[in-house]
């Protein structure tokens, strides 16, 4: 059970599995599912250190806003709300995610939602929510794990479905699908795009003339402007503190320029990893969708539209952080419980916020829904930070939209309707989704 679990928890494993799977049941030749497999492993893992290298460089900024600048209040983070969760919930959590993952295959096999969602951390993240709300409306023992698993399950299946218009508008393609529990915003973000962008040029025609074409090199340009924001606010918190306190004693302009060139070599090792395993892995994907799940999708995390709009996802996390620090001036102002702009948040989810506004409105698209989403980031958690109990004795809370939303609308019904009449909604739901597809099958025959 415990190796069982540790694989749904990695998604390089998990994705590894698929690719095996796949492959086998293509039957290629040894050495192709040998091969193939790996590449799939490897080029997740790529993606995920990137990423780690990214949050390593982003963290010493949550540090300042605290200690420099002598801010208190919570810091939205997913990895450090789970870790608070996993002492108490953890086993909770990990049932909750194995019934969920059933359920999403189960509708990706007999409902119109034909969408395996391969982001097992984030999907883990979603059940330690829900193993931490539930007990709150009444749930115990397999009812809690039966409701946990249901919900779980259903958003595996149904937000991959409503981002997927975005998404063959993005990839050119209808291979691929979101799995990422930030796609209300992403949603946003693109509907903000078509209504206010106006000006439909791409992030990624922008033009550079003269000196400043070594610009048009996105991982240079990336580089260059993190070195500017980090070296502002290496000046604003002063040597005193980065040296004492994050530096160990290097320079402090030395350090803020060091930052910044993890940041964008963790960038430049994202889209490396995205190009490895993708071809492997939509391959593979093709064999299971034939034999297991006809026409099945694999819907994968945000950073893999990055490399179709590089330019969108400086510009998305820019303009959400400008986003979280109006937030933050709101809160200060109207003297609010103080929620301390999460970096890692304001760069993954907002990174693909402007990779969808630009989409849908091109580089006004792309600024306006990463901005409105950065606003979301730091405004909202206070609600998800109340109802669920045991957050209050943390200082950290979730942080991506679709967290906020279903825990606040998990708690409504819940409350609203009882136990055992919301665990029935749901499994009415389910039996709903199923039934449409038998019909449509049954009259298209």
């Amino acid at each position: 059970m415990n190796f069982f679990i540790s694989v749904l928890k990695l998604p390089a494993l998990l994705v590894g599995l698929i690719s095996l799977i796949g492959l086998i049941s293509q039957k290629k030749s040894p050495v192709e599912v040998i091969s193939g497999t790996f590449r799939t492993i490897i080029g997740f893992t790529i993606l995920n250190a990137g990423a780690d290298l990214v949050a390593l460089a982003l963290s010493p900024i949550g540090k300042i806003f605290r200690g420099a600048f002598g801010l208190a209040g919570i810091v939205p983070n997913n990895e450090a709300t789970v870790s608070f969760a996993l002492a108490e919930y953890g086993s909770t959590a990990a049932v909750i995610l194995a019934i969920g993952m059933l359920v999403n295959i189960f509708l990706a096999r007999f409902s119109r939602f034909k969408y395996i969602f391969l982001t097992g951390h984030l999907a883990f993240y979603m059940s330690s929510l829900l193993a931490m709300l539930l007990p709150q409306l009444g749930y115990s023992s397999y009812l809690l794990y039966l409701t946990g698993g249901l919900i779980l399950g259903l958003l595996m299946s149904i937000l991959p479905a409503i981002a997927q218009p975005y998404m063959r508008k993005i990839t050119g393609s209808d291979e691929i699908a979101l799995g990422n529990f930030g796609t209300l915003g992403y949603i946003l973000s693109a509907e903000l795009g078509k209504r206010c962008g106006g000006d439909k040029r791409s992030t990624e025609e922008i033009q550079l003339k003269g000196f400043w074409r070594f610009l048009e090199d996105s991982t240079v340009a990336i580089a260059l402007v993190m070195t500017f924001i980090y070296m502002v606010i290496a000046l604003l918190a002063g040597p005193k503190f980065i040296e004492a306190e994050l530096s160990a004693g290097q320079h402090y302009l030395v350090y803020a320029l060091l930052q910044s060139i993890i940041f964008a070599s963790g960038i430049f090792v994202i889209m490396q990893g995205v190009n490895m395993f993708l071809k492997e892995l939509v391959s593979a994907f093709t064999g299971i969708s034939k034999k297991l799940v006809p026409s099945a999708k694999p819907a994968l995390d945000g950073p893999v539209i990055y490399p179709y709009a590089p330019n969108a996802v400086l510009i998305g996390f820019v303009s959400s952080f400008a986003g979280g620090l109006l937030a933050l001036a709101i809160l200060i102002l109207t003297k609010s419980n103080i929620v301390i702009p999460g970096l890692v948040a304001h760069f993954f989810c907002g990174a693909s916020s402007a990779v969808f506004g630009n989409a849908t409105g091109g580089r006004r698209g792309a600024v306006i829904g990463s901005f409105i989403n950065g606003l979301i980031f730091v405004l909202l958690p206070p609600a998800i930070h109340r109802i669920v109990v045991p957050l209050q004795q943390a200082t950290t809370t979730f942080s991506d939209t679709d967290f906020q939303a279903t825990g606040l609308l998990t708690n409504y019904l819940g409350r609203l309707l009882g136990p055992l009449a919301f665990t029935f909604l749901l499994i009415g739901i389910i039996f709903v989704l199923v039934t449409v597809e038998a019909v449509h099958k049954f009259k298209s025959r």
